[in-house]
C-alpha cells in the first residue's frame, strides 16, 4: 500500500510520536486504573527499561507497549518504504524489550506488557480482569 504522506510529513509525524503520556497507551491505562480502581501505581520510574507505570509495594514493573512500535505479533506492520531499517529498528525494539525483562526479573520484579491492542474498549474487561489478577498473585 502507498503512503499517503510524502516522505518529509511522514517522517515529521513519526517524530511527534511521544515515549511518554502517549494517548493511544499510557493515558488510555490510567483511565482503566482509575475506572477499575487499581490503585498503588507510580509513573516515570527510574528501573531499568523505565517502565510506564511500577507497583512499587508489588515489586510490578508494568510496560505499555504500541503495537507497531514494539512489534506486536498481531498488529505490527512493516513499513514498505525504508524497509530493513524499519526491520531492524522494530527487531531491536523487541530485543531490548526481552533484555529489560530479564534484568528486571532478575532484580526481583515481576513484568507485566500490555499490548495497546488491548486498550481497546472491548478488551478492557478483559484487561481489567488480568490486571487484578496479576495484581493480587
Amino acid at each position: 500500500m502507498t503512503d499517503t504522506f510524502s516522505t518529509k510529513q511522514r517522517s515529521e509525524i513519526m517524530k511527534a510520536v511521544k515515549s511518554k503520556g502517549n494517548k493511544s497507551t499510557e493515558i488510555k491505562l490510567i483511565a482503566i486504573f482509575k475506572f477499575h480502581h487499581l490503585i498503588g501505581w507510580r509513573r516515570n520510574s527510574n528501573l531499568a527499561g523505565h517502565p510506564d507505570f511500577v507497583f512499587p509495594e508489588k515489586r510490578i514493573a508494568l510496560f505499555a507497549d504500541g503495537c507497531f512500535w514494539h512489534g506486536c505479533p498481531k498488529h505490527a506492520t512493516w513499513p514498505a518504504n525504508r524497509a530493513a531499517w524499519w526491520r531492524r529498528k522494530i527487531l531491536g525494539n523487541k530485543y531490548r524489550d526481552a533484555l529489560v525483562t530479564r534484568t528486571l526479573r532478575r532484580a526481583g520484579w515481576r513484568v507485566l506488557r500490555v499490548w495497546e491492542h488491548e486498550l481497546a474498549t472491548k478488551n478492557e474487561a478483559r484487561l481489567a480482569r488480568r490486571l487484578a489478577v496479576f495484581l493480587v498473585a
